[in-house]
Parts: structure tokens; sequence; C-alpha cells
């Protein structure tokens, strides 16, 4: 490796055992969140739980080899940053959707993954060509609403899961939460970051997350509250068997409802890309960003092989970056090797899976808060004194995008096409940062062809 790249803190290469701490500290970053999907949509579709079990598993073995392909990169596709790719949210009211349909079930569900992927694979090129309607003032005007909108998840995960849960008859309070010790464990979690970010030195800082969940996990077992329970049972060793459901089922408005979150995933995604570009010193071309969203439609027709569903850029891993300021993508590609043993090991998945919610809700509040911090520090470059229509620009996409997140049952009456739209706060607040960018700065020019396109500078790091 030449002396440029070993200075590019893109391509720092660490010690064999710091890559293992630094990238387990991703891989529990985002580990309940990529749990969380798999369980909800089988609980949702009543699957045996063998079944489920397989889908964690598998979950977590495309988790980790979609980051792979993401940070390492094969040929156009992977934009070789450190960025690491997990299961999305957003995806499953219509994998819901779909998986409910009694002449779809699951092969239904593989089918639409799929074909969303194939979707997202052919329009990432034409989507990479508007990144110049990105610039600063958007790019952080959407980091920051991404990180406020995630806000209620990681309260929630504090909080010992979510306000309302499936009962006999409806849903009904869920009477675990805000119980003391979540609240208590995830607030000691919370102190402890803070304390060993200040305090600690060197590489132990920079392992203050994993030390945190480390401690509220501790907690959590010597008061009795973790369960182990399948560890026993658990195979040592699973191969992810393709196509366990059967051959997929390719049915047209199952595959359109999924392609239409794709494209709401790829906005996401864009301003996420975007963002660590900036971090990392690198300037993202029009070819970079297509590499990148490429990965999200690569990882949808792996994951459909392999009976799972649709992956995205973890923006919660967006803002360990920022905490740690350790940018190799060699640290998130031994993240995604971790996860991809833990998807082949059950015994140690089950026990990964077993950190309560409310431990990782404690690091999730200083995630998702670094999330919009990135934002902020991105709208630090924009000129807001000489350009006062700038304020304006984040003082209303903000302000339309905590509209869905305040009031989530504002928009039920209107058609379900646009209702699904305006659900999203991520997605009215980029539009409207991009929209209202024009009004009030005009069409961006035009960015120049990729040979002329030169890597910026590395940034020099905040103070």
């Amino acid at each position: 490796m030449s002396n440029s790249a070993t200075t590019d803190p893109v391509e720092k290469l660490y010690p064999i055992p710091s890559l293992f701490a630094l990238g387990l500290q991703h891989v529990l970053v985002m580990y309940a969140g990529a749990v969380a999907v798999p369980l909800i949509i089988g609980s949702a579709l009543h699957l045996p739980k063998e079944q489920i079990a397989m889908l964690v598993s598998a979950d977590l073995f495309c988790c980790g080899l979609v980051t792979i392909i993401q940070a390492v990169g094969i040929g156009n596709v992977g934009i070789r940053l450190p960025i690491m790719m997990g299961i999305a949210f957003t995806a499953v009211p219509s994998i819901i959707a779909t998986g409910t349909n009694p002449e779809l079930g699951m092969p239904g569900v593989i089918g639409a993954v799929i074909g969303s992927g194939i979707f997202t694979l052919l329009a990432a090129p034409y989507f990479g060509r508007w990144v110049r309607f990105f610039p600063p003032i958007v790019t952080g005007t959407v980091m920051l609403i991404i990180g406020l909108s995630l806000m209620r998840v990681g309260v929630n995960w504090a909080a010992g899961g979510q306000p309302m849960i499936k009962g006999p008859d409806g849903m009904i309070p869920n009477p675990a939460y805000g119980a003391p010790f979540a609240l208590a464990v995830a607030t000691i979690v919370l102190v402890a970051i803070l304390l060993m970010t200040r305090y600690l030195k060197g590489f132990l800082s920079n392992l203050a997350v994993l030390l945190g969940i480390g401690v509220g996990f501790a907690i959590a077992i010597a008061a009795g509250k973790v369960s182990f329970s399948g560890v026993g049972d658990a195979e040592w060793l699973r191969i992810i068997q393709p196509l366990a459901f059967g051959w997929p089922i390719f049915e047209f408005w199952s595959i359109f409802s999924l392609c239409a979150v794709m494209t709401v995933m790829m906005v996401e995604s864009t301003g996420q890309i975007l963002a660590v570009g900036d971090m990392t010193g690198r300037k993202i071309s029009q070819a970079d960003l297509a590499r990148g969203l490429r990965t999200d439609g690569v990882g949808n027709i792996i994951g459909g092989i392999l009976n799972t569903f649709t992956y995205t850029t973890y923006a919660q891993n967006v803002g360990l970056l920022q905490i740690t300021g350790v940018m190799s993508r060699w640290v998130v590609a031994t993240g995604g090797v971790i996860l991809i043993l833990l998807g082949s090991l059950p015994k140690v998945a089950f026990i990964s899976a077993s950190i309560p919610s409310y431990v990782v809700g404690g690091a999730a509040i200083v995630m998702f808060g670094m999330v919009s911090a990135t934002g902020v520090k991105i709208l630090s470059k924009v000129d807001f004194t000489n350009n006062r229509r700038n304020l304006y620009i984040v003082a209303v996409s903000v302000g339309l995008a905590m509209v869905p997140v305040v009031a989530d049952k504002i928009f039920e009456q209107l058609p379900q096409s646009l209702e699904k739209f305006l659900h999203s706060g991520v997605l009215v607040g980029t539009f409207a940062a991009a929209l209202l960018n024009i009004l009030f700065n005009g069409v961006p020019a035009k960015e120049p062809e990729e040979s002329e396109l030169k890597h910026a500078e590395p940034a020099p790091d905040a103070a």
C-alpha cells in the first residue's frame, strides 16, 4: 500500500484486534434494528418459531455480505466508503401487506423483494445524476431531519419497547413501556458513554459506545432481566438455504409497492452517502453515488434469494463515524464479517439478540443525536448571513418533516397513495429541501463529467 493510501482515513488499516473491536462496535449499534425487522415481520405473518429464527440468521448473514460489498466494492457496485448496510424498517408495512395475502404469502414477499432489487439496480445510474440537487444546504437539512426522525425509535428502545403492543382484542398499552428499570439502565448507558468519551484516551475512547452497551448488558444480566432461552437448543452452525419458502411469486402490485418504498430509501441513502463523503473528505460524483445505490438493489436481490428483505444505509452507524472519528472502510468491512459469523452461528446470534432494547436505547440516543449533529456540521458550511433565504429552506423542510413524527395519524383520511408519501417525514423533508433550494437558489449547475471530478482534500477534524 502506498504512502498516500495509508494517510487516507478511509483506507487506514488497524491491527486485527482493533479492527475486530471497532467492527463489533458497529455491529452492536445496528444489531437491535437489524434483528427487529425479521422478528416483527415473522410475528405479523404468524410464522413458526423455527422459520422466524431462520429469518434472523439470514438477515444477519445478508447484512454482513451487503456491507462488505458496499465497503470493499465489486466492479461498479459498492461505494467503497465506511457505510454499514442493514435491513430497512421503511419497507415493513408493504412486506406485511404482501405476506398476509393468502395468495402470496412469503413467496410473494420474496418475489417483491427481488423485483424491487432489480428496479433499484436499473434506476441507480439515473438517480446518481441527481447528485447536483443535493448541495450542503440540502444534505445538511436531510441529515438533521433523519436524526430527529430516528430519535423516536431510540427513545422507544430506551423505554423498553413500543408504547402499544398487540393484545388478544387488538392493540393495547404496553405495560413494560417506560419501566423505571429500563429508563435507569438506558440512562446509565448514556452517561457511561459520555464519561468514557470525556476521560478515556486514544483507542479506548473510540470504543465508548461498545463499552457503554457492555455496562448496560452486565447490569441487566445481574438483575435477572436477560433471557438466554433458545441458546441451548440452537445449532452451532447453520448454512442459509436459498429460497427456503419455495419459488418466488412475482406479482405486479406487490413489486410496484416495494419499488415505491425503494425510491424513498434511495432518497434517504443519497443524503447519508453524501454526508459520509463530507465527513471523510471525499467528493461524491454521480458515478460514486450510482455505485452506492446499486448496492441497495444488489442487497435486495441477495436478500430475496436468501429469504430476507430490503437493505439500505444505516443512519445510526453514520452517527458512530462522527463520534469515533474512525473513517476506515476496513473497520466497517470487518463488521460485515462479524455479521456473517453471527448469521452462521445461531448460538452466538441468540446471545446477541438477548441484549435488551433499553440497553441499546441508551446508546441510540447518542447515535441518533449525532446524526442530527452531523447535519448541523454540514450546515455550518452554508452561508446564512449573506443569503438569509437558506434559513427558510432549513426551517420549512424541518417543520414539514416533523409533522408525521409528532402527529402520525394526521394524514389517515387522505387517499392511501398520498398518505404513504406524506407519512415519511424524511421523504417529505428531503423533497421540500431540494425544491426550496431550487426556488430560492436556482437550478444547480450540472456536474462535470466523471473524468473531470477529483476527490476533495480530506477535511480537517472538527474541533
